[in-house]
């Protein structure tokens, strides 16, 4: 198998279909969550909609260099989105955040393996196997916290 498919579907379990590391992931922990789980809070805790958008936030600004974009995002806006106020708007975002997903896994799979090396938009962001490395690490470190969260929220 290729690294960058390999990747890919490292990728795809943390947010898609994998229970290998986590025993869960995105979508099992949030596809038939109510909004008003999600939108609840928790003492000073971000709520799982909170870190869910987080997540999306990054993956579709990594996507948007993928297709020879500039890398427009910055962490001090990555938690800047306009409220959800309906089971709608909730499962609109979720539709988004899967396709986003499953956009980033197949542009992956689609660069050479030879790619992972180079540098991500600038050096000084290292190459795109750490950028992609990071985005899996970064999701599992939040679906950690979206768990217990939810645990508290429900039980």
């Amino acid at each position: 198998m290729k690294n960058t498919a390999e990747i890919a579907n490292r990728f795809r379990e943390v947010i898609l279909n994998g229970t290998w590391i986590a025993n869960t992931n995105f979508k099992d922990q949030l596809e038939n969550l109510d909004w008003k789980i999600a939108v609840s809070p928790i003492q000073n805790l971000n709520t799982i909609a909170a870190l869910a958008q987080h997540i999306h936030y990054y993956i579709k600004g990594i996507n948007q260099v993928f297709k020879g974009g500039t890398l427009d995002i910055k962490d001090k806006f990555s938690f800047d989105f306009p409220p959800i106020d309906s089971q709608e708007q909730w499962e609109t975002f979720l539709s988004k955040f899967w396709n986003d997903t499953e956009e980033f896994a197949s542009l992956v799979e689609q660069m050479p393996d030879e790619k992972l090396d180079e540098g991500f938009v600038d050096i000084k962001y290292g190459t795109y196997r750490r950028n992609i490395e990071a985005m899996i690490e970064h999701s599992y470190y939040h679906l950690g916290q979206i768990v217990l969260i939810k645990k508290k929220l429900i039980n």
